[in-house]
């Protein structure tokens, strides 16, 4: 019987601590993100092995914005200057990014934000996962 309590406890702690915490991902949120795959609704995926365009992320409190850029070989970025402002909210203790443009209104949820891997859910329950980019490096 004691055997089953100490399970029973041990296995809580394990699903507790697997929980993303809001405020640790909004740390990792900030930075260059290239997208890895998308998973659609129906569970067919879809990968990216090569990007022409990243996603740049930056945070200014609970609010930011995301600009499509496109990486060059200088290790530079080329831009069309058009940004999504979004605002950070934590609700049902998940984070969720509020975008609103002139055209369009919609929420993403953050599913996990490490520093090196971003996914996160949209309106439309595809799920994207995005790697940190990294510069072109022609040296080694």
């Amino acid at each position: 019987m004691n055997y089953k309590i100490t399970y029973l406890l041990f296995s809580l702690l394990v699903v507790s601590c697997d929980k993303p915490n809001p405020e640790e991902q909004k740390q990792n949120l900030s930075g260059y993100w290239e997208i890895k795959t998308v998973e659609m609704p129906n569970g067919e995926k879809k990968e990216f092995n090569i990007n022409t365009v990243v996603d740049y992320i930056e945070m200014k409190g609970d609010s930011g914005s995301r600009t499509k850029l496109t990486p060059k070989f200088d290790g530079t970025f080329n831009t069309n200057g058009i940004s999504e402002d979004f605002t950070l909210k934590i609700e049902e203790d998940s984070l969720r990014m509020y975008y609103k443009t002139p055209f369009d209104e919609w929420k993403e949820t953050v599913i996990k934000a490490k520093d090196s891997t971003l996914t996160v859910k949209n309106r439309d329950n595809k799920i994207y996962t995005y790697n940190k980019f990294r510069k072109f490096d022609f040296k080694e």
